[in-house]
């Protein structure tokens, strides 16, 4: 029998974002200044940030994905999210971790996003 704690086989490892803490929203406006510069949407309302963890140290780590594991900014997209939060007032340091599961999917857009790219 699995313990309940226990995540379920192939479920992604996926903490919850830290929305209480003093500098969520000032993280998630940073994230919204960074754009996949193959859509003219933020990665935040893209929906490619999957969580935001900010410990009581005001150390910071993303965990996040792209539109397609081919996505020519691979390489470059982590280190573009941690320009954007590095020059916040408090953060001590900013981890950025690229996941591809689960899949990002057009259903994990904001509806500002859908908008924006004529879906709604």
């Amino acid at each position: 029998m699995m313990n309940s704690s226990e995540p379920l086989e192939g479920a992604p490892l996926i903490a919850p974002s830290s929305t209480d803490h003093p500098l969520f929203d000032q993280v998630v406006e940073a994230c919204r200044t960074v754009y996949d510069p193959e859509i003219p949407v933020n990665i935040y309302d893209l929906g490619l940030i999957y969580t935001i963890d900010i410990s009581a140290e005001n150390v910071v780590s993303i965990t996040m994905t792209l539109t397609a594991p081919g996505c020519p900014v691979a390489g470059e997209m982590p280190g573009w999210v941690a320009d954007a939060i590095e020059p916040l007032a408090g953060i001590k340091q900013v981890d950025v971790n690229l996941v591809w599961e689960p899949p990002w999917g057009m259903d994990m857009m904001s509806d500002e996003a859908r908008l924006e790219l004529g879906f709604m």
